[in-house]
């Protein structure tokens, strides 16, 4: 059945009760919104910024975009992008879109205008739909993405070069169109890059999500009674994929603003939260903010949080041995995905496991696994090889790019790049990355881009960046860098020529050495590592 299925099912079976929350603490001030679809709940003792949505309410709202769009021409199979924060909107014109039976293509919010640009062209993106926090990136490109493309806003202050998303979809039929779906028809987009960071789109139908909607809930067993604390982007497989279990369970959800501890905890504490999925610098920082005394678990309701779980990135089995003392009540599991793969669970640790942190687990719910060599053979146990995944949830293919999608699919197996070993309990351990992809706070750094820019400095040679072990980060982009005869720079020269890359690119370490290369010029990243990082991240955790 197609994923718009389960919204459907909701909205009859339980209309009346809350789908989703969105809170913001950084915003005090109260706005009476009048528009029939939206109700703003007065603030609760924290006075942040509350609002919130009954399932009823949101099937509502996506048949009223998906009708605004069929009256505008949207069609099955054209593309529709998404370029917003996490807000109540987002969800509703998410499923708006499927519900035309259109593709909906989530665009990563750290984009620059450049990056937009190209992924609207890499997808065929018919029409675009972004919030205020975009104004600026996409006005660059107006002139062009225009041209062929319709351009919605959401929120205040609409720009003449957009139309407004709440004025067209005020008067729209609410009933839903009734587009005939099946599990095979194409469902969304999802953006993802390779060594060269260079985005690859990402194809996946309506069988990937309902299949990620069953491994979540079996995974961490989501009932009517659980409340989904959200925080991570939307646009991430890995947000969405893990809301998909609350959508199959009927259960509320809570869209979070902020990730600093104290707001965590609040929301937590006043929505009833039972089910937190954490990235490892937040948890790092609730656990320091305990320990300086700046929070204190006690003065909060937290006995009904049962699960913890983190993704995205290795996990230091130091954290979790500090999380269980300071909350020894709380399950943890941790999951492995990749968007090809239609995020988390491919790989699954389980809760029942937590000896065995370090490890990213076993097969997930309804998935085969297999490490293999360079021919696709299974290794021993104990070797390294390339870790292979196989289920439902594996994508179609690389969006208009054969080459890629024969590369990554091999006789239904999905190739992860992720160099694997397998222990005497069948628990799997990552060993390296064959990508070079650096992971920053969940965030994916690609070596080359900043290596590309950092080139452009007049004093600088050859330059390689690799990803270096850090507590709170997990990894950090560290800039190894030589300097050309005759010429002199510093650290602080460096940082302020890095002023013009998005903060999360610049790098937090710059060593001036000579980069390694090997008899056909590619950059020795190992020996590098070996050099500046003793062992990796991920091969440091299994010895712990």
């Amino acid at each position: 059945m197609p994923i718009t299925d389960l919204l459907r099912k909701n909205a009859e079976l339980y209309g009346n009760d809350t789908a989703l929350v969105e809170v913001n603490p950084e915003i005090t001030e109260v706005r009476r919104i009048t528009w029939k679809d939206y109700e703003l709940i007065e603030p609760n003792p924290l006075c942040c910024y509350r609002r919130e949505i009954s399932w009823k309410v949101f099937d509502e709202k996506s048949n009223r975009f998906a009708n605004m769009l069929i009256e505008r021409g949207v069609k099955k199979g054209d593309k529709v992008g998404i370029l917003l924060m996490n807000c109540l909107e987002w969800l509703p014109i998410y499923f708006g879109i499927l519900k035309t039976g259109a593709l909906a293509v989530p665009l990563n919010f750290r984009y620059a205008s450049g990056e937009i640009q190209y992924c609207l062209d890499l997808a065929e993106v018919d029409v675009l739909i972004f919030g205020p926090e975009f104004i600026g990136r996409v006005e660059e490109i107006a002139d062009e993405i225009s041209r062929n493309r319709l351009l919605f806003y959401v929120g205040e202050g609409c720009p003449s070069f957009a139309e407004h998303y709440d004025s067209l979809v005020a008067n729209c039929k609410s009933e839903d169109p009734m587009i005939s779906l099946s599990d095979d028809d194409d469902a969304a987009i999802y953006f993802s890059s390779g060594t060269t960071g260079f985005p690859k789109a990402i194809l996946h139908d309506h069988r990937s999500l309902v299949h990620s909607a069953a491994v979540e809930q079996n995974h961490h067993g989501q009932t009517r009674d659980d409340v989904f604390l959200c925080i991570p982007p939307l646009y991430h497989t890995g947000a969405k994929m893990h809301w998909f279990g609350s959508l199959l369970s009927g259960s509320k959800a809570v869209l979070l603003k902020g990730v600093k501890p104290k707001s965590i905890l609040e929301t937590v504490s006043n929505e009833g939260c039972t089910i937190v999925w954490l990235l490892v610098p937040w948890a790092q920082d609730i656990l320091d903010a305990v320990d300086r005394g700046e929070i204190n678990p006690s003065d909060y309701q937290l006995s009904q949080w049962r699960l913890m779980h983190i993704g995205a990135q290795p996990v230091p089995p130091s954290l979790i041995s500090r999380w269980k003392k300071v909350f020894p009540e709380h399950l943890y599991d941790t999951n492995y995905g990749l968007s090809e793969s239609i995020g988390p669970g491919c790989v699954h640790l389980g809760v029942k496991n937590i000896n065995k942190v370090g490890a990213i687990g076993k097969a997930g719910f309804g998935w085969e696994v297999k490490i293999a060599d360079e021919n696709g053979n299974t290794v021993e146990r104990g070797e390294v090889g390339e870790l292979y995944v196989n289920g439902p949830g594996v994508m179609k293919c690389y969006y208009h790019d054969e080459k890629a999608t024969a590369e990554t699919l091999k006789d239904g197996w999905l190739l992860t790049g992720d160099m694997a070993k397998e222990d005497e309990d069948g628990f799997i351990y990552l060993v390296d990355r064959k990508k070079d992809v650096i992971i920053s706070g969940g965030e994916n750094l690609y070596p080359v881009q900043i290596e590309d820019f950092l080139r452009a400095h007049p004093a600088v040679k050859d330059v390689a960046v690799i990803g270096m072990p850090d507590k709170r980060l997990g990894e950090i982009a560290a800039a190894i860098i030589s300097i050309k005869e005759n010429c002199t720079c510093t650290e602080a020269e460096i940082n302020d020529f890095c002023q013009k890359l998005p903060r999360y690119k610049r790098p937090h370490k710059v060593i001036f050495a000579d980069v390694p290369r090997n008899p056909t010029g590619k950059i020795e990243k190992p020996k590098l590592r070996e050099m500046y990082c003793g062992e990796s991240l991920v091969a440091a955790q299994i010895k712990n």
